[in-house]
C-alpha cells in the first residue's frame, strides 16, 4: 500500500509546538497546505507562491528561513485488515530528509537521522481498524548539530559533516545552497507474514560465451517463533522475452544457477545491454509466498586491471574479458530539489549520454545514492556505473561513536540496495578526500588528525568484504601515486586545467598554483599521461534560453551582477584566462556564450583526443560534469534546461568508437592516428585534405590504414611547411575523414580562434516543420554555427558545427519529452556571422 495522497504540510518555529499536539488524531489541519509525496518542503512554497523561484535572480537568499524552521507532515489512511499472530505491518520511508520524527495516531514510533536510506518501522501494535492519522515532524539541520564541533576543515557548510544528507544542499561551486527537508522518496505499508527477505544478491560468478555460474545469496529475517530453516527458496531465471532459462529451489540460502550459451551484457559500444528476468520466491513450510524479489539481470564480469603484460601499471576497465575505454562524464543530482525531480529528467540525460558514446557514469560523492531509475536506465542502456560513497570534501567525525554507527547502517543498506545492477562497476569511498587532506595538511590549513579515515580505509572495506566482494573498492577518487593524484598509477582529477594546480607535486610538499594564462590553459592536458581521469572539465555558459529565463529583466548583458551569481566557483578570472588564450577576451554577452562554449568544446576535444591516443595506458576519460542542478555557468554538457552545449555535441564526434585524430599544436608538425574501441578491425583509407576558407584544397593525401580492434595506430606524421603549401595557417580547415565513410569526419584549425582569419559568412536557412528540420548552408567558411531554441529539451542531431563553403547540412530536431518544437522561436548564428538570423524573419 503507497501512501501518496492527501498529504499535508506546516511549518513552525524550532521547539514552538509540544509535538504530540501536533502529532494527535484529533489535531485540525484542515487549514494546512496540500504537498506532494515524494517531494520537498521548497517545491511546495513554490507551487504555493510562497517563496519565489529560488533559481531567478537572488531568490535563493529570500528563502534562507526554510532551512531555520521545523516542518510537519499530516496524512490520514484507511486500514480495514486484521492482523494474525503470524503477520506484522511495516510502514517503510524509502527516504527521509533528514532529521525526521515519525509518529502514528499519536504514537512517536521512531526518528531518523539519514536522508540516504530507506527507514522501516514496526507499526502493527500502532495501527488501527478504520481511519489512522500520520504525522511526520523535520528538525532544523542548525538545530540538530548545535554544540557540536565543526572547527575543521569542510568546504561549503561546516554543519554538513555532521547531517548524512546531500553535501551539495549547502551549496558547492556550481550551485547554491538550497537546505532541503521532506519525505523525498516514496512511502509505503507492507503485511509481512513469517518472514522477509533482508537482502538478494545475484552475482555473476563467471561466464563465457559458452557456459555462465550465476550465484544468488539470500538474507531471511524470520518472524517469532517462525525460523529461517522452516522457508524454502525458489528461482526462476527467464529471457528477455519470457521464456524460461532456469529454475531451481533450495532449502538452502544460497543457490547456484548454470546457463548454457548466456547472452552476455555489455555496454552499449561494445555490444547489448542484455538483461535477463529474474523472480526470487521466498516461501513457507506449506507452499505459500510470503515474500518475493524481482529484478532485471545482466551476466557479465567487471573488473579494473592495474598491471599491463608488460609491467607497466594500468587503471582499466575489463568488461568480459576486454579492456574498454571509459568514456563518460560525472553525474551530480539532476536538481536542487531531488524530492520533485521527475523520472524524466533521469531517462532524457541518460539517453543523451549514450548517444554522445558515453559508456560510464560517475555518482560523485557530494550528491546522493541515486534514485532507482538512475540505476534501472544504466542498466537498460549499458551504461557502467563508477558509484562514490556520499562522503565529499571534508573532514568526518569517524571519532563519533553515534555517527559511525549512523554510517555503518547507511553503507550497509547502500550496498544491499545497489549491489544488484548490472552497470554498478565500481565503488569508491569518497571524492578528493585523502588528497586533498595531503595538500592542506601540507600546507598548515589542516592541523588535525585526518577524521574519517576510518570510514574510508576501514569501516567501508570490512563491510563490503562481507556484502558485495565482486568490484574493486576503490578508497577514494583520485588515489594512487606520489601525492594520491598522480598520473603513474590509480586515478587522476587533472585541476592543473582550470584551477592552476602545478604538478607534479609529492606527499608533503607545498601546494602551488599557476593561475596565469599558461597556467590554466586546456594545452596542459596533453602533459597528462595519467592511467585514469576521472574529474577534468572547464566552465562554459548556459544556453541563452536557459540564461533569459532566469535572468532578471535588463540583467542580460556581460559582467551584469546576475550574470556573475551564476557563477559560484571562486577566481572568475579563471574562465576569463582560459577565453583569453583561445578565443580572446569576451566584450558582450554574445561572445561570452560563444567564447566560452567554443572553449571548452575545443578544450575537451584536445584533452580527450589525447588521453584516448594512449590507450590502453590511458584507459578512462570522466568530464566534470555532464549535467547541472540549476540554471548557472559551471562544468556542465548538458544545461539546467536540458539544453546541450557545445562540449555536447562534440562528445558525439571526440568519444565515437572509430575516429580519426590530429595531434597538433601551432608551428607543429601533424600526427595522424586511427583509434578503434570496437571488437573487430577496420581496414580503409584515411584522406586528408587542407582546404582554404574560399573552398581550394590546398593539400590532399590519402593513406591506407588497418586497425586492429581495440587498439590506435599511427599512420603519419606531416609537417606544417607540407600541408600548408604555402597558405596561410589563418585561413585552412584540415580535414581527416574515410575513404568509404566507416567513421565521422574530424576537422582541426591550425591555429588557435583568436589567431584565425575568418571570412565574413552569411548562413541560409530552409525549414521544414513538418519533418522537424532545419537545413544550412552556406558560401563562406561559418565558423561554429549554432542554432538556439526559445523551449527547454531541444536536441539536434548536430549543432555547433563547421560549415565548409558551399556545404549544406540538415539538422534534426527532437524535443526530449515530445512536445512540439517551436519554429518561430529558433535562431540560427555562427561566430563568424554578421547577425542573429531568427526562423521567423525567413518566413515573412
Amino acid at each position: 500500500m503507497k501512501l501518496s495522497s492527501e498529504w499535508k504540510l506546516q511549518w513552525f518555529e524550532a521547539g514552538e509546538k509540544n509535538p504530540l499536539e501536533l502529532a494527535a488524531p484529533y489535531y485540525i489541519d484542515h487549514f494546512w497546505m496540500t504537498t506532494a509525496v515524494p517531494g520537498d518542503v521548497h517545491s511546495t512554497l513554490i507551487d504555493k507562491k510562497l517563496i519565489k523561484d529560488p533559481f531567478i535572480g537572488h531568490n535563493d537568499l529570500d528563502c534562507r528561513w526554510v532551512e531555520e524552521k521545523e516542518w510537519w507532515y499530516r496524512t490520514s489512511f484507511s486500514w480495514d485488515e486484521s492482523l494474525s499472530k503470524s503477520e506484522k505491518l511495516e510502514l517503510e520511508f524509502e527516504g527521509l530528509d533528514t532529521f525526521a520524527t515519525v509518529y502514528l495516531n499519536g504514537l512517536e514510533i521512531g526518528s531518523t537521522e539519514n536522508m540516504f536510506i530507506e527507514h522501516s518501522f514496526d507499526v502493527s501494535r500502532a495501527i488501527k481498524q478504520g481511519k489512522n492519522k500520520l504525522a511526520v515532524r523535520f528538525d532544523p539541520v542548525t538545530e540538530e548539530v548545535e554544540g557540536k564541533e565543526r572547527n575543521y576543515w569542510c568546504s561549503y557548510g561546516k554543519e554538513r559533516i555532521w547531517a548524512r544528507k546531500a553535501a551539495m544542499n549547502f551549496g558547492w561551486d556550481w550551485g547554491p545552497r538550497l537546505v532541503t527537508t521532506g519525505i523525498w522518496k516514496a512511502v509505503h505499508l507492507h503485511k509481512r507474514t513469517k518472514g522477509k527477505f533482508d537482502g538478494v544478491f545475484a552475482k555473476t560468478v563467471k561466464a563465457n560465451e559458452e557456459k555462465a555460474l550465476v550465484e544468488i545469496k539470500t538474507d531471511i529475517k524470520s518472524f517469532y517463533p517462525f525460523h529461517t530453516e522452516n522457508f524454502r527458496i525458489e528461482v526462476e531465471l527467464l529471457t528477455a522475452d519470457g521464456a524460461e532459462v532456469c529454475f531451481v529451489k533450495s532449502n538452502l540460502t544460497t543457490l547456484h544457477l548454470e546457463i548454457d550459451h548466456p547472452t552476455l551484457w555489455w555496454t552499449h559500444d561494445l555490444g547489448e545491454p542484455y538483461l535477463y528476468e529474474l523472480n526470487v520466491k521466498l516461501k513457507d513450510e506449506d507452499g505459500t509466498v510470503v515474500d518475493e524479489h524481482s529484478q532485471q539481470f545482466g551476466i557479465r564480469t567487471v573488473t579494473v586491471e592495474q598491471k599491463h603484460e608488460n609491467g607497466e601499471n594500468l587503471f582499466v576497465f575489463n568488461l568480459n574479458g576486454v579492456r574498454l575505454f571509459a568514456k563518460g562524464a560525472n553525474w551530480i543530482p539532476v536538481h536542487s530539489f531531488i524530492g520533485a525531480a521527475r523520472n524524466d529528467r533521469y531517462s532524457n540525460q541518460l539517453e543523451l549520454a549514450k548517444d554522445a558514446h558515453m559508456n560510464m557514469m560517475r555518482v560523485w560523492g557530494g550528491g546522493i545514492y541515486e534514485k532507482d531509475i538512475f540505476y534501472e536506465e544504466c542498466d537498460r542502456l549499458g551504461l557502467l556505473v563508477w558509484q562514490d560513497f556520499m562522503f565529499a570534501n571534508a573532514l568526518y567525525p569517524d571519532y563519533n561513536e553515534n555517527f559511525m554507527e549512523n554510517v555503518r547502517n547507511e553503507v550497509s543498506k547502500v550496498v544491499k540496495r545497489l549491489r544488484k545492477h548490472t552497470c554498478l562497476a565500481l565503488w569508491c569511498g569518497n571524492n578528493e578526500i585523502d588528497w586533498i587532506y595531503d595538500r592542506k595538511h601540507s600546507d598548515g590549513e589542516i592541523t588535525t588528525p585526518f577524521y574519517g579515515e576510518q570510514i574510508y580505509h576501514s569501516l567501508i572495506p570490512e563491510i563490503l568484504k562481507k556484502l558485495d566482494n565482486t568490484r574493486l573498492y576503490w578508497p577514494s577518487s583520485p588515489f594512487g601515486g606520489n601525492d594520491l593524484d598522480a598520473e603513474e598509477m590509480g586515478d587522476r582529477h587533472n585541476w592543473q586545467v582550470w584551477h592552476g594546480n602545478v604538478e607534479p607535486r609529492k606527499k608533503g610538499e607545498a601546494v602551488v598554483q599557476d593561475i596565469s594564462l599558461e597556467g590554466v590553459s586546456f594545452k596542459n592536458y596533453k602533459k597528462d599521461y595519467t592511467r585514469f581521469s576521472s574529474e577534468f572539465g572547464m566552465h562554459a555558459s548556459s544556453n541563452q534560453f536557459t540564461l533569459k529565463s532566469y535572468i532578471p529583466e535588463g540583467e542580460f548583458y556581460w559582467k551584469s551582477d546576475e550574470m556573475s551569481y551564476r557563477n559560484k566557483d571562486h577566481f572568475h578570472e579563471k574562465g576569463i584566462l582560459l577565453m583569453e588564450g583561445y578565443t580572446g577576451i569576451p566584450e558582450t554577452i554574445d561572445e561570452y556564450m560563444n567564447y566560452s562554449m567554443l572553449t571548452q568544446a575545443e578544450g575537451l576535444k584536445y584533452g580527450i583526443e589525447h588521453y584516448r591516443r594512449q590507450k590502453p595506458f590511458t584507459a578512462g576519460a570522466l568530464i566534470w560534469q555532464l549535467n547541472d542542478c540549476w540554471p548557472g555557468t559551471s562544468w556542465s554538457m548538458i544545461d539546467y534546461e536540458l539544453l546541450p552545449k557545445a562540449s555536447y555535441y562534440y562528445a558525439k564526434k571526440f568519444f565515437a568508437p572509430v575516429m580519426a585524430v590530429i595531434d597538433h599544436d601551432p608551428g607543429e608538425s601533424l600526427k595522424l592516428s586511427v583509434i578503434n574501441d570496437r571488437l573487430t578491425s577496420i581496414k580503409d583509407s584515411l584522406n586528408v585534405d587542407v582546404v582554404g576558407f574560399n573552398g581550394e584544397v590546398v593539400f590532399s593525401r590519402s593513406l591506407d590504414f588497418s586497425v586492429e580492434s581495440n587498439s590506435v595506430t599511427e599512420l603519419a606524421v606531416l609537417s606544417e611547411e607540407e600541408v600548408l603549401n604555402g597558405a596561410s595557417a589563418s585561413k585552412v580547415i584540415v580535414r581527416a575523414y574515410a575513404a568509404t565513410g566507416s567513421f565521422e569526419e574530424n576537422r582541426y584549425y591550425l591555429r588557435d580562434y583568436k589567431d584565425m582569419n575568418y571570412p565574413a559568412a552569411v548562413v541560409e536557412i530552409e525549414n521544414n516543420e513538418a519533418e522537424n528540420t532545419i537545413t544550412l548552408s552556406s558560401r563562406e567558411l561559418a565558423r561554429f554555427v549554432k542554432v538556439d531554441f526559445n523551449q527547454s529539451g531541444v536536441t539536434c542531431s548536430d549543432n555547433f558545427f563547421d560549415l565548409l563553403p558551399g556545404e549544406s547540412k540538415t539538422i534534426n530536431l527532437c524535443q526530449l519529452n515530445g512536445e512540439a518544437i517551436q519554429f518561430e522561436g529558433i535562431s540560427v548564428s555562427s561566430m563568424n556571422s554578421r547577425k542573429t538570423i531568427p526562423i521567423k524573419e525567413l518566413q515573412r
